[in-house]
């Protein structure tokens, strides 16, 4: 195991995966550690300038200190913005985990560190019978989840966690991310998934003005993490949602 790579996961999607993965590449490289982002899997893609872009990878490729070819670091780039096994399927693609292991070993070769996000949840499907926590248990890496803030967020979190633990992962860390600014009693439920995640806290992080990196890293405290290379600059505050 590598010590300074990370898997990222959530409760599901669009709740703040890339924006904590493109934090910890931030916080990475504050502490002067090359660090890179790879998403083996992205769905939804749009072609600008003759060149099909994902925001997702855009955003880990700009926190990233070192560039290396986009074919290595996100291996599966699909055009619809659907379950990625769906839109494999239109585009006659097999998503292969032992190709995405390889590009991972390369990617591994050429930086210190390594955030390594998901697609999706932790049990979206892939085709042939396997999915993302197949792709998490072949890396084999300690994994942070990210729990989007909102109604329902209790259950999502503790089965997530349950299902890491059936993989033999270990869960390294979590960070709360509020989606719902509207989510009554926040702290409650922040108060009540420390008590049932084994694994720490690593920060809240607000209804951001400007969902950028540096400022979510502002609120996320990285430093318990296994093998983090020296605590984060900023530490985590917590965060009532509204």
């Amino acid at each position: 195991m590598n010590a300074m790579h990370y898997f990222v996961t959530g409760t599901d999607t669009e709740i703040g995966k890339t924006l904590i993965a493109s934090a910890m590449l931030h916080a990475f490289g504050r502490s002067g550690v090359r660090a890179i982002g790879m998403k083996p899997i992205a769905a939804g893609a749009e072609q600008r300038h003759g060149v099909w872009r994902n925001e997702d990878v855009d955003m880990l490729a700009a926190a990233s200190n070192i560039s290396l070819p986009r074919q290595l670091t996100t291996p599966y780039l699909l055009r619809d913005a659907t379950a990625p096994h769906i839109a494999a399927a239109q585009e006659d693609v097999d998503l292969s985990i032992p190709h995405i292991l390889g590009c991972y070993r390369d990617v591994a070769a050429q930086t210190d560190a390594m955030v390594v996000e998901g697609v999706g949840g932790f049990r979206v499907p892939l085709g042939n019978g396997k999915s993302t926590a197949d792709l998490a248990q072949a890396l084999g890496l300690p994994v942070v989840l990210v729990v989007g803030l909102r109604l329902g967020c209790l259950n999502h979190a503790l089965l997530t966690a349950e299902a890491i633990a059936a993989r033999g992962l270990t869960l390294a860390g979590w960070v709360a991310n509020l989606v719902d600014p509207a989510m009554r009693h926040g702290v409650a439920n922040i108060e009540t998934l420390a008590a049932g995640l084994d694994a720490p806290l690593l920060g809240c992080v607000p209804r951001l003005p400007s969902p950028l990196p540096p400022f979510a890293a502002e609120h996320l405290d990285f430093s318990s993490l296994p093998g983090w290379p020296a605590p984060s600059p900023a530490r985590a505050r917590p965060v009532q949602p509204a």
